[in-house]
């Protein structure tokens, strides 16, 4: 093979990897800090990335997130090990993908995929109510209702972001007050994944509003312990977010 008849394929790879970088460019990255050598490099790897990730606002556009492997090693001031290590666990999470010859990306779920974890969800969630209104003590179902004490009616909507933060709280806290500890661990990832979509959903066709009606009806149903009352409104109250991505949420597909 000549120079010549080489030389096509060198410029399409010189422009890919052009192209490449641009995406990059405009696509989000994870903040990161280095690593304290003290622990394990690979736990606290995979810790900072995970969480990294889940900060990250990856519905905002439809560009790939590329993770580069390298640069992370250098922003934690490790080796590359146990940032390969700590990708390898993200990916077997599904929080990542690995594309040969291309490189680590950054997992988006598909519409069918984010509906198919709300319906899980609602089935955890639903039946942590339920216990809760079996076991659960007076003082932390007050908790409960004292996470939204500051909210009320004009003010959500000025502070969305930290009712944002407040409604991920409330219903992580339903799953922690279950006791159950099966369904705790069952619950941890894939809630993981839904924080991001309920960060993103949050603000969309006055769903705050009715998610802070829903919430102080939960509340009350878990405060006169009744059970069944509870259980269903915290199934309802997750499955309306399915019903929600299903109408609105194009930009997943």
């Amino acid at each position: 093979m000549t120079r010549n008849s080489r030389s096509p394929r060198r410029g399409t790879a010189a422009r890919l990897r052009r192209t490449d970088a641009r995406l990059e460019a405009a696509a989000p990255q994870p903040l990161l800090a280095p690593i304290d050598t003290a622990s394990s490099f690979k736990h606290q790897a995979y810790a900072a990335l995970k969480n990294a990730i889940v900060a990250m606002d990856v519905y905002r556009s439809r560009d790939d997130i590329r993770l580069d492997e390298r640069k992370l090693a250098q922003d934690f001031g490790i080796s590359r090990t146990p940032v390969r290590e700590a990708m390898a666990q993200l990916e077997s999470e599904g929080f990542v993908r690995s594309v040969p010859r291309r490189g680590i990306y950054v997992v988006r779920k598909t519409k069918r995929e984010v509906i198919e974890m709300i319906t899980a969800w609602a089935a955890l969630e639903s039946m942590a109510a339920r216990l809760i209104t079996q076991s659960a003590s007076e003082e932390e179902i007050s908790g409960l209702r004292r996470m939204f004490a500051t909210f009320d009616n004009g003010e959500l909507r000025a502070h969305l972001d930290e009712y944002s933060e407040a409604n991920i709280e409330f219903h992580q806290t339903i799953i922690r007050m279950s006791g159950n500890s099966v369904l705790i661990a069952l619950a941890e990832n894939l809630f993981t994944h839904m924080r991001m979509i309920r960060r993103k959903t949050i603000g969309e066709k006055d769903r705050v509003e009715k998610s802070i009606r829903d919430h102080m009806n939960i509340i009350k149903a878990l405060e006169t312990r009744d059970t069944d009352r509870a259980e269903r409104l915290v199934r309802d109250h997750a499955l309306g977010l399915a019903d929600h991505v299903a109408k609105y949420a194009n930009y997943l597909d």
